[in-house]
């Protein structure tokens, strides 16, 4: 890669956000060969099954996981037919595959500057690409990880909501996806007032805070973005706590819900820890 993918300017935007708020950057990644279609049917089929992820692109904000509809295409077929297939795909983990993880972290290696000086070490980085046919929809949800989405090709919109705001995903909700719950929420059209949109073309990219809620809306061209993605010690702590919690609803409690950053979540996040451990040692002493 002849340039580093984020400037001195998308580094001061991220870092005057991070991490709470999100930032429309730009990056220089619009030309790289491996974000090319041809390439990523490829990278598709070399994946295990489990990590693609493909389906008709024609939904509403919200819909219950579970009626998703598939699109009777195989991977490498939609891939080579998005542009009129009406689809929706996403290649998770690219770093399974080598050239990919080389990749993923030519593009982390630059923010450590503007991310470890405020969250600490960038834990479990991770790579996503989002191939969409036209007017494609990606449904209200969030996601557990500091993201940040880079559009290669095409247009899209992205709508962001507060993290934290109890009305579009309260505590139990947390609770019930770190559990093993699907990352999609509940959609009520009250919640659209809340939400900040982002326009995205080739070049630029925005980062996405821990669990903000999001939906996208394709442009009307083809679509291809890399999402990468890490973790924190403070997001660590978030889930931990928010599992501590579960426990303590369980008995009849009713927890204050995890706080945001700055604030730390460490002595639930500690507890959870430590019952798990010993449920693992428990579990493991049996015959």
């Amino acid at each position: 890669m002849s340039a580093a993918p984020f400037g001195d300017a998308a580094l001061r935007d991220l870092a005057a956000a991070y991490p709470e708020r999100p930032a429309m950057l730009r990056h220089e990644l619009i030309d790289h060969p491996l974000l090319r279609l041809e390439a990523l049917a490829e990278l598709a089929q070399r994946l295990r099954p489990v990590d693609v992820e493909y389906n008709k692109g024609d939904l509403p904000v919200g819909i219950d996981p579970a009626a998703t509809p598939a699109n009777g295409l195989t991977v490498a077929e939609t891939i080579r037919s998005i542009e009129h297939c009406g689809s929706w795909m996403v290649l998770k983990f690219i770093e399974q595959d080598p050239v990919y993880r080389e990749l993923l972290e030519s593009v982390l290696a630059g923010l450590g500057e503007a991310v470890m000086p405020v969250t600490g070490p960038m834990l479990k980085k991770e790579g996503f690409i989002f191939i969409s046919s036209p007017d494609a929809v990606t449904p209200f949800h969030f996601d557990p990880e500091h993201n940040i989405l880079l559009q290669i090709r095409g247009r899209k919109r992205m709508t962001i909501f507060p993290a934290g705001d109890e009305e579009l995903a309260g505590a139990e909700r947390h609770e019930a996806f770190h559990r093993g719950g699907h990352r999609n929420l509940p959609w009520r059209d009250g919640f659209a007032v809340k939400g900040i949109a982002h326009d995205l073309g080739p070049g630029d990219a925005v980062y996405v805070p821990v669990k903000a809620p999001h939906w996208v809306k394709n442009g009307p061209e083809t679509s291809v973005s890399l999402s990468v993605t890490w973790r924190s010690e403070w997001s660590y702590e978030e889930e931990y706590a928010h599992g501590f919690n579960h426990l303590m609803r369980r008995i009849g409690v009713d927890p204050a819900p995890p706080r945001r950053f700055p604030h730390r979540n460490p002595v639930k996040s500690a507890a959870y820890r430590a019952i798990e451990k010993a449920r693992r040692t428990a579990r493991g002493l049996r015959p």
